[in-house]
């Protein structure tokens, strides 16, 4: 199926407005992220949030690689999107200090 990459913008955000709506109803947000990725999906999007949490803490690049048996470009993504300190990342983690 191919689709309309115009429309790809406004499909994105939508999804964010969705997200925004059932935020704080952890059983929903489990609920809609097993319906709408594939397990293979879930799962990178997991390793993911735990290679910058790992990052955040000050832990070295080579260990997590280490630790989660990632490659080290998709260490090194997590690390450049951390050094944009007014980047999603940083604000979420000041958000989760609270």
């Amino acid at each position: 199926m191919k689709h309309i990459s115009k429309k790809i913008p406004e499909y994105k955000q939508e999804l964010v407005e969705v997200f925004s709506k059932i935020v704080g109803n952890k059983e929903l947000m489990a609920l809609f992220l097993k319906d709408i990725l594939t397990p293979n999906e879930f799962e990178t999007l997991s390793l993911r949030w735990q290679i910058v949490k790992k990052l955040h803490k000050g832990d070295k690049q080579r260990d997590v690689v280490g630790e989660l048996g990632l490659g080290m470009s998709t260490v090194t993504r997590g690390s450049r999107m951390l050094r944009n300190k007014n980047g999603g990342f940083n604000i979420v983690f000041k958000k989760l200090e609270k």
